[in-house]
């Protein structure tokens, strides 16, 4: 290290929210980042996820993943150049993936970043498409719901960053028609042109149950739920039997949880298969799916969308627009250069 203290800004949680998030529960704070100590390195962050799970972390809650703590910095995926190295096999220089976020200097053994191909795709994309974001996606289809050929295929959120990969993945993988539900007209649109959905529901126009039937009219077989709430108790309904549903999350319900579904007892007749999947289950997965999405980024296979929100100081108004769905695919923070 050179002799110049690095002075590095950090967000903390400053109060936990009651129902939705505010600005005022985050806080801007500056602190000294120390040098790497043995094996450990000292990373300048360049891009941060900000992801709805982190809405659940703000409770002091117990979970399957521990709460961020009150005063203390928050953390979650990120990507960064190494500019101090004491650890062997990652020099300066390389970029690396880590779950440090929140900070624009992370300090961290090297054993907890792996240092990622910016050749094979771009820095990025290791936090979206070839990330965990990418990795939930590919097992909801491939072994969570398991679509099979000529299924039909439902996914809420897939404008949003799971939503978008696993519609494509499952026509990739044999459905016969996708239908994904967003909010607002633009975002249908994009699903069907871009990501090539066969048809579009927008949930904030007329009642989702009665557009899911237009689109299905001869039921699903597979729900990739990201939503939760009335888009799963829709599903229930218009699944045929022995339907499978791969419970990836629940944005809706995050800030103001909701009993239900009402019809549940519908799983019951259809014998329906209701499965959660948490991607840190799933860790081992990675290489195996690197090795086949890495190509299917690189021939157009797989395409991708991400909302970038340039600046630090931005990260928690990123976060509150994901969980209002503000974002098109990946929602990611830019860090620019402070000076240090």
């Amino acid at each position: 290290m050179n002799e110049n203290v690095i002075i590095g800004r950090e967000f903390r949680l400053a109060s936990r929210p009651d129902g939705e998030p505010t600005l005022d529960d985050f806080e801007l704070a500056e602190t000294r980042v120390p040098d790497p100590g043995e094996g450990q390195i000292l990373v300048r962050n360049t891009w941060m996820s900000v992801d709805p799970y982190m809405r659940g972390r703000m409770d002091d809650a117990e979970s399957y993943i521990p709460p961020f703590e009150l005063g203390a910095p928050l953390d979650g995926g990120a990507i960064g150049e190494v500019v101090a190295s004491r650890a062997e096999g990652i020099p300066v220089g390389a970029t690396v993936s880590h779950f440090l976020g929140w900070r624009e200097y992370a300090l961290l053994d090297a054993a907890s970043a792996v240092v990622v191909d910016t050749g094979l795709a771009r820095p990025q994309d290791y936090l979206g498409a070839l990330g965990t974001t990418g990795l939930t996606a590919y097992l909801a289809v491939t072994e969570i719901a398991r679509v099979k050929e000529g299924d039909v295929v439902f996914v809420s959120a897939a404008a949003g960053a799971v939503g978008s990969v696993a519609g494509q993945l499952a026509r990739q993988y044999g459905a016969v028609r996708v239908i994904g539900s967003a909010g607002g007209p633009e975002k249908g649109r994009t699903l069907v042109e871009t990501f090539g959905f066969d048809a579009a529901i927008d949930y904030r126009a007329g009642s989702l149950p009665d557009r899911l039937a237009e689109a299905a009219p001869e039921g699903i077989d597979v729900y990739i739920d990201n939503v939760g709430g009335g888009h799963l108790e829709a599903a229930i309904d218009a699944f045929n039997d022995h339907g499978r549903a791969a419970l990836v999350g629940m944005v809706g319900e995050y800030n103001a949880p909701v009993p239900g579904p009402r019809n549940l007892y519908v799983a019951v007749k259809k014998r329906l298969t209701l499965r959660g999947v948490l991607v840190s289950d799933h860790l081992d997965r990675f290489p195996e799916y690197i090795g086949k999405a890495a190509g299917w980024l690189a021939d157009g296979t797989l395409h991708t969308e991400e909302t970038v929100v340039d600046g630090f100081e931005r990260a928690p108004e990123a976060f509150l627009g994901v969980l209002k769905g503000a974002n098109t695919g990946k929602m990611l923070v830019r860090h620019t250069t402070n000076g240090n």
